[in-house]
């Protein structure tokens, strides 16, 4: 990679490994044996990969504690014409990691942010799953507390594109339980553990199934993905429909009651007005 220095630095969002070190990218070596300043959201963990890929350590800390504050110092260095590279502890950043508060400061700077792909644990789960990639949704994590996360789920019961899920160790078994509660155990998914590492494991399954293989065959060690299927298409309920506005239209006028069964039902208003003027 040539070292093109200007009068302004470029901010690089670099791909680096979820697990397997052989999956960084030349460019990725390349933008981080160049760069002026690292900003890493663990430095120990990211001292440890530049140290096996013989790149000198030029590392300050950037993370969710600290980003009020490493921004406008970051944007100074590139104002000088100093090369950035962002990094997070594994996979690409900004993706349920820190870095977007920078990459929106820089750019508003008219700071050049560049992208230097690489992986992405929750692509690369979906890419073996073996659920629908057509569409898809990702939702990170979850919200900890429990009627928080049960709302959440609420919200995507209906969803009907495949959902792609981060979880932590401690809150699996707790975060499928909930996805049955919400979904039902019927629905198919996946359990994607230590992606690229030596222990690496996916399973499929549906949701209740996965529950039973949890402390059993699938261990409760390593970082998680869950990939859940999307709910099934529903043809609207007419006859429920017309119902629901007889009731509303007691109440409200014809037009009014017509409207709202529309949105509560989900047949169209054009099909309801026939029903009704049946």
């Amino acid at each position: 990679m040539t070292d093109t220095r200007s009068d302004r630095g470029k901010l690089y969002v670099v791909g680096t490994p979820i697990g397997n070190v052989d999956d960084l990218s030349p460019r990725a070596r390349s933008v981080l044996a160049m760069a002026d300043v690292i900003a890493a959201e663990d430095t120990r963990h990211t001292r440890g990969l530049l140290s096996r890929i013989g790149v000198e350590s030029r590392l300050i800390a950037y993370h969710e504690h600290n980003e009020t504050e490493r921004v406008p110092a970051l944007l100074e260095q590139l104002a000088s014409g100093k090369f950035v590279a962002l990094v997070s502890d594994a996979g690409t950043p900004l993706i349920s990691d820190p870095g977007w508060r920078l990459v929106d400061a820089a750019r508003a700077a008219g700071i050049e942010v560049v992208p230097v792909p690489g992986p992405c644990a929750a692509i690369t789960a979906l890419s073996v799953a073996g659920l629908p990639t057509d569409h898809f949704v990702f939702e990170g994590f979850l919200p900890r507390r429990d009627g928080a996360r049960a709302e959440r789920l609420e919200t995507l019961r209906r969803e009907p594109r495949t959902i792609v899920l981060y979880e932590a160790v401690h809150r699996i078994a707790a975060t499928i339980a909930a996805l049955c509660a919400a979904f039902g155990g019927e629905r198919r998914a996946a359990i994607a553990r230590e992606l690229t590492k030596t222990h690496e494991q996916i399973v499929s399954g549906t949701l209740a199934e996965l529950a039973t293989k949890l402390d059993v065959s699938i261990p409760l060690l390593g970082e998680f993905v869950i990939v859940v299927a999307g709910a099934a298409a529903t043809t609207p309920d007419e006859a429920e429909a017309q119902r629901v506005y007889e009731l509303l239209v007691a109440e409200l006028p014809p037009d009014k009651a017509l409207k709202l069964a529309a949105e509560v039902t989900g047949v169209s208003r054009n099909v309801l007005y026939r029903l009704t003027r049946v």
